[in-house]
């Protein structure tokens, strides 16, 4: 408790400097999500998605999301609620076969199995194509004269961000290569991306998959970010998740580590085999640095690049987080 009053009142005179406050929102009252599914018929595939829209009606900037394994596209609406409030238009991405159905109606028992059988190149595949599709189909329904969606989003400055296995979905649509045949899966559209808890590639080397990386990364993890259902692990070792930064060029890359946070610190509970306490500051950097991130990228917001890299940022973590960027 001690460390977060001290870093409360550490952020609110930094903040009084500055005039840029990536935590701020506005007074309007927060718009009800909106669920829609893409419908990929080339695919014959049905994907769920949550749109969470900001109060304003123009067009706004675009952020995907997608989920780790065993999710859907109802978690994390932390931030969806802050995203959007700060003038988004936040999409959740449901990726059936590793989403929530792998684990539901399954005894105990059974669960890590199917969870780790769901971790699976196929899904992968599945995974990166579907991004593209939900892309596809948001273009088609901000152009619908009588659908909800009807001239809300601002295409042309789409940012991606997920958590585990979406993160590995935002690592390969927004620059990694992957090792065989260096193939790539970027999709063009998308101009900035946050990856919580990232992980290198399980075969060929990290400079190989990043070293091309041109687009602004921000990456996410914790000291204690370890995959595991009950006492298996699903891979996502610490080690894994500080090598991509090390790999990543030069130019508006940047990495966040913090003290303690375990895998589901990025969720809204912890999950199975983790400690029972959790952080509350975490959120609080988690939607500031993001949010600064996106405002700097997608917005093209100087003051927010200039917090980013400057005293801002540093203000709202905790003394033994660590924070970098190149």
């Amino acid at each position: 408790m001690k460390s977060l009053v001290c870093t409360f009142f550490t952020y609110l005179a930094v903040t009084t400097a500055f005039a840029y406050d990536p935590l701020k929102v506005p007074e309007a009252a927060l718009v009800t999500p909106l669920d829609f599914t893409v419908q990929d018929a080339s695919r014959e595939r049905a994907l769920p998605i949550r749109v969470y829209l900001p109060a304003t009606t123009q067009a706004a900037p675009v952020v995907l999301f997608s989920h780790g394994l065993g999710g859907s596209c109802q978690n994390n609406p932390y931030l969806g609620k802050h995203w959007s409030a700060r003038g988004y238009a936040v999409i959740f991405v449901q990726h059936p076969g590793s989403d929530e159905s792998v684990w539901k109606g399954q005894g105990p028992a059974r669960i890590p199995m199917a969870m780790k059988q769901a971790a699976s190149v196929q899904n992968f595949i599945l995974r990166v194509a579907d991004i593209p599709a939900v892309l596809d189909q948001l273009t088609r329904w901000n152009a619908e004269e009588a659908h909800a969606l009807r001239g809300r989003l601002d295409l042309t400055r789409v940012g991606m961000s997920g958590h585990s296995f979406g993160a590995v979905t935002t690592q390969a649509v927004s620059g990694q290569s992957l090792p065989v045949g260096g193939a790539r899966f970027t999709d063009p559209r998308i101009k900035a991306a946050v990856a919580m808890s990232p992980s290198v590639p399980a075969a060929g080397s990290a400079e190989r998959a990043f070293g091309t990386v041109t687009l602004p990364w921000l990456l996410m993890t914790g000291t204690k970010d370890v995959a595991r259902i009950g006492a298996m692990t699903l891979g996502g070792e610490v080690d894994s998740r500080l090598g991509v930064y090390p790999a990543l060029p030069p130019g508006d890359k940047y990495e966040l580590v913090l003290h303690g946070a375990e895998h589901g610190a990025f969720g809204e509970r912890s999950l199975p085999g983790e400690g029972a306490n959790r952080n509350p500051n975490h959120h609080r950097i988690i939607l500031a640095l993001s949010t600064a991130f996106w405002d700097a990228f997608l917005k093209g917001d100087a003051e927010a690049k200039a917090w980013l890299n400057g005293e801002g940022a540093r203000s709202v973590l905790e003394k033994d987080d660590r924070w970098q960027r190149k």
